[in-house]
C-alpha cells in the first residue's frame, strides 16, 4: 500500500525538478527587469469590466491628478491612510482612490470616489495581477480604450 502512494509522489517531485531545470536552462525570466527611468509601461485598463473605476481614474486625471503611477508597494499602507483620512465610509460603497495607494504619487490629496465594491475590488485585483511582476520604481500609464 505504501508503494502505491510513493510512486505518484516521486513522479510529482521529478516533474517539478524537471520544470525548474527547464525554466533555468532556457533563460525564461520570471521577474521583469527594472524599468528605466524614461520607460513607461502602458497598461490597457478594461473599462468595460470595471466601468466605475475607469470613469473615476479618467476624471481624476482630467482634474489634474497624475496619469503616471510609479509602483511603490512599501508605502501603500501609509498612502491609503493618508488619502482616505477624513473621507467617511459609506454603506454599500468602497472609497476608490486615484492615484492608487500602491503608487508613489498616491497618498494625501488623492482623488476619492465612492464605487460599488465589486467594481472597485475587481479592478484592484486586476491591476495587482497585471503589475505583480514589475518591481517598485516601474512607471505605469493607464490607457483607456
Amino acid at each position: 500500500m505504501k508503494r502505491k502512494k510513493l510512486i505518484p509522489s516521486l513522479i510529482i517531485i521529478v516533474l517539478l525538478a524537471l520544470a525548474a531545470y527547464l525554466f533555468e536552462e532556457n533563460g525564461i525570466v520570471i521577474d521583469q527587469p527594472p524599468a528605466k527611468d524614461s520607460e513607461v509601461v502602458q497598461l490597457v485598463f478594461p473599462s468595460d469590466r470595471y466601468p466605475e473605476t475607469a470613469e473615476h481614474i479618467q476624471e481624476a486625471i482630467q482634474s489634474g491628478e497624475s496619469a503616471i503611477c510609479t509602483i511603490d508597494r512599501e508605502q501603500a499602507e501609509d498612502n491609503r491612510k493618508e488619502s482616505l483620512k477624513g473621507v467617511p465610509t459609506k454603506k454599500g460603497y468602497d472609497r476608490d482612490e486615484w492615484p492608487m495607494a500602491m503608487c508613489a504619487e498616491g497618498g494625501a490629496g488623492a482623488d476619492i470616489e465612492y464605487i460599488t465594491p465589486s467594481d472597485n475590488r475587481g479592478a484592484g485585483s486586476w491591476v495587482g495581477n497585471q503589475l505583480e511582476e514589475y518591481p517598485d520604481g516601474t512607471r505605469v500609464k493607464f490607457i483607456f480604450e
